[in-house]
Order: structure tokens, then C-alpha cells, then sequence
């Protein structure tokens, strides 16, 4: 495979971490090379957060010898400030000197529950706290009765992982828990790491780190470890990271940034927050007394159904084995000897190759460790007749040692061995309808926006403003309604249409349609496209009084979410959720939600990745919630951009007067 990928005309290669191929020792940096040496490679781009070398590099220019830890070919620098003022988390590093670790620990919880304890990300996950310890004694002897006993933390939201020993093993569900921190399920706040989460953990909820001593964290990598916390969970939102070290750790910390980054805790921590960035929101669902919306949902549930009543596993191995080759790739090959005419010899030459060494015992521990602890190496152990047979099928040995046969596909045949072990089984599809009830803005606290030209109303000051001051009187307005009507001079059909356009007197006129829309200010949309159809909406509204136009479009704020299904066969197949993009309702006497037209628009290039959804909304969403309310209490309509601005509100407009039949 290799020899054939560096074949590939015009080759572009991209490699992540790529300081662990900065010299030629490394396997990678040498099939690279080798590649390069074809002339078919036209760009190498490598990509590190820690782009230095272990040790010093001499490089001779004009007799004089140069000796650099960063690798020699970087060509372009993205700086950590310019990082955090973009996409990272702002940190703020508070170091605490002459305090012990339980001290240093006390303090940094304090602090981290301060700041993030009654914090909530927009997508359901909570801010967690990583304290790290130097041993496994340490954590069990020290630090966790410390935070059950002293500062009173329950045992759920605490969670310990590290390799474990012979004294202090980890129950097996703390992996996958450790695992699924970054899930909104997730309800660990203080994790307890030893020797773990140092490089590449990504876990963006992680949002305070504590070094407490020296040697919480290898002291070469206190710089990575420390910025576990700064990824960001919300993009485009303006986030903060607390890290909480010793004066040890301060030090190393500090001499890292400045080798590595060109930077300082000083210039991190006197990053100003960038206000301006950003834009406070407000919700407003009292003002315009949104009620929920009530609907049926498609619920699917799968049934697992056990054809066998014993997995049968000695039979399937001994399948297995007789099958391999139906697991094999033919082997072929080029080179300086290829004979066109003797193409079976050359077959022959490339049927048995690879150099991964092969030994059965650690073999068995891997397929046992893939099972994700479904599956143990002493229940492998029961059937060593069969499994010996199979690897001694798969491997070959040459010059006194045996190797994997890269000729079969030892992820599939590992894979069937496992299900083996299970008795075969299906499953079977039931699906209903249950009612639900959703709120379109599910949270108390809007969080801040991103400061762009997406963002409407450009004033939302002006609608908060109006909303302190007591409207004026319906009682009032009639009178003058019908003092006009008695005079010829009411220009107005009804007494609603005359109360919508003078109830509020000059005032923009986003403030007079403010109790029609805004149930948060101001509105972050997701394109240009969807803003400009959102004011054209508003203006054609204006006509119509008894409607009320909403944004549902920002996910993870809106609970009116909809499980969207497609016929598979005989079977509804699950194909997920849908947000929509707006909504338009007209309420009855008593407030509540008559009708609501959902809208979705979409640029034309997304138009067949959104057919199944929208079948499903035109179809199944609309007959259910006819047949349950008994009337068509929804309608759906689909706009693409493409069509044009102007098309797509003439067609909403026709809409509105087909659907509500009583609009004016």
C-alpha cells in the first residue's frame, strides 16, 4: 500500500504532530523520504503545537555552526495570544506560593467554583476541573478524602482515572466514563488524573487545571498539560479557563511559554477580554408570553432479538479458519524484475509480506483489548486449538521470527473472531408518536454572541427599553379608533389593524412589531442569506397582525427539535434531528398556539443532503400532528436560496394566505 500511494502523481502530504517526524530515525520521515525520491511529492505540510526538538539541531551556514530546538523548516508561526484572542479559551493563571498541595487544591476549587459552578455550555455540558497528582497513592491517600471530607464533594461528581497498580485498581466504567466527559450527560466536575491527559486529550469542557506540586505533570510537559483547559466548547463565543499552580509549576510554566511560544504568564494573563468581540443577549419570553409547543414526535425504539441461544463459538471459529483466504487481498507488485508475461510468479513473489512481528499471546490481548471489555484473554484461551489454527494461517515466519501476513485483513478476520464469542442475534424496529411539549428557548441565560453583521436587531437596546414602559391602553386606542371610524378617516380595516400601527407612536419598527418576535435579542443567524429573508418576513408581516414569526435556527438554545425518519424497506430508519429555521404561529382566544407554519431555508448546494429530512417533514411530521389535532395545525415550506430573495417571500406570502385562512 505504501509503494502504491507513493505512486499518486501530484502527491500532497499532511502531517499532525508532525515533531514526532522531525528526523530521519523515525519510520514516517523515512517512507516520506523514500516518496520524495520518486518526484511525485509536490508539498510536505506539517502541523505541531510544540514544534521543538528534543535536542539542539547544528545546522553549518558559511562555517558557522548554528545550533536550534525548533525545527529549522517552520515557515509559519500562529502565536498562542493571537490563538486565545481568536478560538482558545482566555486563561487566567493564579499562582499560589508557600501552601501545600491540599492547600493549593482548597483554593483552586474555590476559585473555579466561583467562576463556572452555575455555568452551563450552550450544547448541555458542564465546566470541569482536571487536578492532577504525582502518584496513585497520592490520589487515593491524599487528595480524594481531602475532597469527600474538607471541602464536602460529592463522590458523583468526582472522578479518578490513571493506569491503576497493584494496590489501587479503577472500576472498568471509569474509562468510558473519562471517555464521555465532553457529553452534556456527563456529570463529573473534578477529575483526578495521574500520569493521564497531558498531549491530545480533547475534551473542550475541561475548563480549570490544577498543578498543585512539582511533578504533577512531567516537567517538559507542564505547558502542555496546563493548556488541557483552553480548547473551546461554543465557537464563536467568548470563553475563559482558570490554571492554578505552585510557584514551581509558575516557574516551568513560564519559562516554556517564553522558549516556545513567545510569550509569558504575565502577557496571558494582561490579555484584555475582548468586549467588543462579543454582544450581551437577552431573553425575553415574558414580553412576548411564548407559550410551548405541543406536537407529536416520532419515537423509534430497536428491540434486539437473539436468533441463537448460544453463541456456538467453537463451530464459527472452525468456519472462520476454513474461510480465511476469503479475507485475503492479492499481492502485487512492481519492480526492476516484473515479467508481464509471468504474472502468477509475480503473485507468488508479494503472497506472503509484511514486518509487524506477530506473537500469539499479545495477538489474543489485543483482539481482548478492541472488545472494549466485552471479551477476555482467558476466554480466548478456552478455544487455543482454533485460534492457534487461524494465526498460524495469518502469520508466516522467515529468518527465525514470524510476522503478520499484511495480506489479510486482520481487523475483519479480529472482528468475526469476537463475534464468535456472541450468540447471533437482530433486532427489530417499533416506532409511535408521543406527544411532546418544547420551549423555543430552553435556557435562562442567552449566551453571548459573536459580534458580526449576522446579529439583528442592530438595536436591541431600543426594544428592551420599550419594554419597561407600560404600553398605552387598548381602551384608549379604541376610542381613538372609533372617534376616527365615526368620521370617515379610519384608514384601517379593524381595530387590530389600527392598534398595530399606532399602539407604539415613533418608534423604529422593530419596536412596534416587538411583542410579534424576539423572544431572545438579538438574533445570531447562521447566514446572510437567512437574515435578509428574516427582515423580509418581518416586513410582509406587517400585514398581518395575528402572526407572530420566530428564529429557531440557533441550535442549542431552541427545544422545538424534530426526530426526522426514512422508509428503509419494511422499516423506519432513524436519520436524526432537525432544527428549523423559523416559525411563524397564530395563536387562538386563549393565547396558546393555533397554527405555526415551519420554515426552512436552504442554499441549493445542501438541497439533496436535506431531501430525506424534508420528505420525511412534507409527509409523516404533518399527517401525524393532522391526525392527532385533528386539523392541519402545522405546515412546512422549503425555500432555497437560489430562487432569489424576492421569489422566496412572494411564495411565503402565498403560503401565509393558503395556511391561515383568517389572517387578516
Amino acid at each position: 500500500m505504501r509503494h502504491r500511494i507513493g505512486l499518486i502523481p501530484n502527491l500532497s502530504i499532511l502531517i499532525d504532530e508532525v515533531h514526532h517526524a522531525a528526523t530521519d530515525d523515525i519510520k514516517l520521515r523515512r517512507v516520506v523520504t523514500d516518496w520524495h525520491a520518486d518526484g511525485n511529492i509536490t508539498t510536505v505540510l506539517g502541523f505541531s503545537g510544540t514544534p521543538y526538538l528534543q535536542k539542539a539541531d547544528t545546522i553549518n551556514i558559511a562555517s558557522v555552526n548554528l545550533k536550534l530546538t525548533e525545527i529549522s523548516n517552520t515557515v509559519y508561526y500562529y502565536p498562542l495570544k493571537k490563538a486565545v484572542n481568536s478560538f482558545l479559551k482566555k486563561p487566567l493563571i493564579h499562582t499560589v506560593d508557600k501552601l501545600d498541595r491540599l492547600e493549593i487544591i482548597k483554593r483552586g476549587v474555590k476559585l473555579f467554583d466561583e467562576r463556572y459552578k452555575n455555568h452551563v455550555y450552550a450544547n448541555g455540558t458542564i465546566p470541569k476541573l482536571a487536578i492532577y497528582c504525582p502518584s496513585i497513592e497520592v490520589l487515593h491517600d491524599e487528595v480524594l478524602p481531602f475532597l469527600l471530607s474538607d471541602l464536602a464533594i460529592s463522590q458523583d461528581e468526582i472522578l479518578e482515572f490513571h493506569g491503576g497498580n497493584k494496590t489501587y485498581s479503577l472500576p472498568k466504567e471509569n474509562e468510558l466514563a473519562f471517555r464521555s466527559l465532553n457529553l452534556p450527560s456527563s456529570k463529573h466536575r473534578y477529575i483526578l488524573l495521574v500520569q493521564i491527559g497531558k498531549e491530545g486529550w480533547d475534551c473542550p469542557s475541561l475548563t480549570g487545571v490544577i498543578l498543585s506540586q512539582k511533578g504533577d505533570s512531567p516537567q517538559n510537559m507542564v505547558l502542555q498539560t496546563a493548556c488541557r483547559c483552553l480548547r473551546q466548547v461554543d465557537a464563536e463565543q467568548h470563553e475563559t479557563a482558570l490554571i492554578v499552580l505552585n510557584q514551581d509549576n509558575h516557574d516551568t510554566l513560564d519559562k516554556q511559554l517564553q522558549q516556545e511560544q513567545h510569550t509569558s504568564i504575565e502577557d496571558l494573563n494582561a490579555l484584555k477580554d475582548d468586549k467588543s468581540a462579543t454582544v450581551k443577549r437577552f431573553e425575553r419570553l415574558n414580553q412576548v408570553n411564548l407559550p410551548a409547543i405541543d406536537f407529536f414526535q416520532l419515537n423509534i425504539e430497536y428491540q434486539t432479538i437473539y436468533v441463537e441461544t448460544v453463541p456456538n463459538t467453537k463451530e464459527k471459529l472452525s468456519a472462520l479458519l476454513l474461510k480465511l483466504d476469503d479475507y485475503k487481498t492479492v499481492g502485487t507488485g512492481v519492480d526492476s524484475n516484473f515479467d508481464s508475461f509471468n504474472a502468477r510468479a509475480n503473485l507468488q513473489l508479494y503472497d506472503k509480506s509484511g514486518n509487524k512481528i506477530a506473537q500469539y499471546f499479545q495477538w489474543l490481548f489485543h483482539i481482548a483489548r478492541a472488545s472494549f471489555s466485552t471479551l477476555s484473554v482467558q476466554e480466548l484461551r478456552v478455544f487455543d486449538d482454533d485460534l492457534k489454527a487461524i494465526f498460524e494461517q495469518i502469520t508466516y515466519h522467515e529468518n527465525g521470527q514470524r510476522f503478520f501476513n499484511i495480506r489479510y485483513d486482520l481487523n475483519k478476520i479480529e472482528s468475526q473472531i469476537r463475534l464468535s464469542f456472541v450468540a447471533k442475534r437482530t433486532y427489530e424496529t417499533r416506532y409511535n408518536h408521543v406527544p411532546e411539549s418544547a420551549k423555543l428557548l430552553k435556557i435562562t441565560t442567552v449566551p453571548d454572541a459573536l459580534n458580526d453583521e449576522k446579529l439583528y436587531p442592530e438595536n436591541p437596546e431600543s426594544i428592551l427599553e420599550a419594554d419597561k414602559n407600560a404600553p398605552l391602553e387598548d381602551t384608549q386606542i379604541k376610542h381613538d379608533y372609533e372617534k376616527l371610524a365615526s368620521l370617515g378617516l379610519a384608514n384601517t380595516p379593524t381595530f387590530e389593524n389600527y392598534k398595530a400601527s399606532v399602539g407604539i407612536l415613533d418608534v423604529n419598527a422593530d419596536v412596534k412589531r416587538k411583542n410579534h418576535s424576539f423572544h431572545y435579542l438579538p438574533y445570531h443567524f447562521g447566514s446572510t442569506d437567512e437574515l435578509n429573508f428574516f427582515k423580509n418576513a418581518l416586513g410582509l408581516l406587517d400585514n398581518f397582525p395575528n402572526l407572530e414569526i420566530y428564529y429557531n435556527g440557533e441550535r442549542g438554545l431552541t427545544g422545538f427539535v424534530i426526530n426526522c425518519a426514512t422508509q428503509k424497506g419494511k422499516t423506519l430508519e432513524n436519520i436524526g434531528k432537525y432544527t428549523p429555521d423559523f416559525l411563524i404561529l397564530q395563536r387562538n382566544e386563549n393565547q396558546q398556539i393555533h397554527k405555526m407554519l415551519i420554515i426552512e431555508t436552504k442554499g441549493g448546494v445542501y438541497a439533496d443532503k436535506f431531501k430525506s429530512r424534508r420528505n420525511f417533514m412534507e409527509s409523516d411530521f404533518l399527517e401525524e400532528n393532522q391526525k392527532q389535532f385533528g386539523y392541519a395545525k402545522f405546515d412546512f415550506l422549503y425555500l432555497e436560496d437560489s430562487k432569489g430573495l424576492n421569489e422566496n417571500t412572494a411564495e411565503l406570502n402565498a403560503k401565509i394566505n393558503q395556511f391561515f385562512t383568517d389572517v387578516l
